[in-house]
């Protein structure tokens, strides 16, 4: 905490922050405010909720602080940014952002709020540095009074996914993270102003689109389906490369590509991939100065990292754990979050070169280690049985009002 404690002006918050980031990274199997305060020695949440609600501090500023912490560590000018986005499931119709939508994390349409991310990519790791919440247009931003009920501050309106990004990206640059290229899906690479920002600003991306997307080719005088282009690749053409490691090692595609420049020295491509064995088909809109092929796979497969960066926060880190429903709520739990991630993060970044024997530690492992020889706490009998009838007598009241409730009505 003493990369961030400046920005918590009071001693409470301070610690308070400090024992939520320990809860984070502890072996606690629901990281809500309410185990977190018995974790951390507390007779009941309050502490903790008015950490994430009311008490006076900058989530933007400690989001800046995590960012430059990464960034010091792990930068490289051939850094990616991968932007994507993930869906946090939900009951209710409180939650902020909140509205039955299709997300990836259910692979269907859910209740759920959707948070879109932006990942750094280097040769020395990988980490969260900014995320935004996605506000559905008519349920939300047409909505003022449900925007004042859920605490959005006055200026934030509807703003799409790409849109999203682009803030990001235009935050990562004016805070000068070192990075050569961006990456993302084809929810990302259909937007031209997200294409548009980065050819202005000189930045390379490789950004997927759908199989029916059209291209030039022919110097710009023919407009071709990619999936057609994909079809009259002769075979010889086809060039294996590992986009990355995977957990059964390489990651190895066939990969093609053709220039859709329209103008002389202009450096565009259109990338295809197709899986070996199944013969599906990926496209990839690229822009950059002159690279070889294996950079542009390379810059491809690093998109699988921010996935692996969902799973990891959401699995070691309590990233979608929250139970806050407001504007401010969200961001300071999620921020939280991406502080205790980086955490780890900068850990298995700074192991010595392992015995080749074994694998080098994961942040699964090095948490597992934390856990076991660092964050150990001890409370006594009497402390458990305060939550035990604590938590039982707050249910209880809980279910008191829902059963007014429904009568009432």
């Amino acid at each position: 905490m003493t990369r961030v404690a400046d920005r918590f002006a009071r001693a409470e918050p301070r610690r308070t922050a400090g024992q939520f980031v320990e809860g984070l990274l502890s072996g606690v199997e629901r990281k809500t405010c309410w185990s977190l305060a018995e974790r951390a020695g507390h007779n009941d949440p309050q502490a903790m909720q008015r950490l994430l609600r009311t008490a006076v501090w900058d989530a933007e500023a400690v989001r800046d602080d995590v960012r430059d912490w990464l960034v010091e560590q792990l930068g490289h000018p051939d850094g990616v940014l991968v932007t994507d986005e993930t869906g946090f499931l939900k009951k209710g119709v409180c939650s902020v952002g909140v509205q039955r939508q299709y997300t990836g994390t259910a692979g269907r349409v859910e209740n759920s709020q959707v948070g879109v991310f932006l990942a750094y990519v280097t040769p020395h790791g990988r980490a969260m540095i900014d995320r935004r919440l996605y506000l559905p247009q008519a349920a939300w931003c047409d909505q003022p009074e449900r925007l004042a009920a859920a605490d959005v501050p006055d200026g934030v309106g509807f703003a799409t996914k790409p849109a999203l990004a682009r803030q990001m990206i235009a935050a990562a640059l004016d805070a000068g993270v070192p990075f050569g290229w961006v990456t993302g899906d084809e929810v990302y690479g259909a937007d031209p102003g997200l294409r548009a920002d980065l050819e202005d600003r000189e930045i390379g991306y490789v950004l997927a689109v759908g199989c029916d997307r059209r291209v030039h080719v022919n110097d710009g005088r023919t407009l071709v389906r990619v999936d057609d282009l994909a079809d009259r690749i002769p075979r010889r053409e086809w060039q294996p490369h590992s986009c990355g490691p995977g957990a059964k090692g390489p990651r190895i595609y066939l990969w093609a590509w053709i220039t859709t420049a329209t103008r002389p020295n202009e450096y565009r491509w259109l990338l295809i991939r197709r899986n070996r064995s199944t013969g599906e088909l990926a496209f990839y809109l690229c822009w950059s100065p002159p690279v070889p092929l294996h950079t542009l796979v390379t810059v491809a497969g690093s998109r699988w990292s921010i996935e692996e960066l969902f799973q990891t926060g959401k699995g070691q880190v309590g990233l979608d754990h929250y139970q806050v429903r407001s504007w401010t709520g969200w961001h300071r739990h999620v921020t939280l979050a991406m502080l205790a991630l980086a955490v780890l993060t900068l850990l298995a970044a700074q192991q010595p070169d392992t015995n080749p024997e074994i694998i080098a530690l994961t942040v699964a492992e090095i948490r597992r280690l934390l856990n076991a020889l660092v964050l150990t706490v001890a409370h006594p009998p009497a402390h458990t049985l305060h939550w035990s009838i604590w938590r039982r007598t707050s249910q209880a009241r809980a279910r008191r009002s829902h059963y007014q409730h429904r009568q009432a009505k």
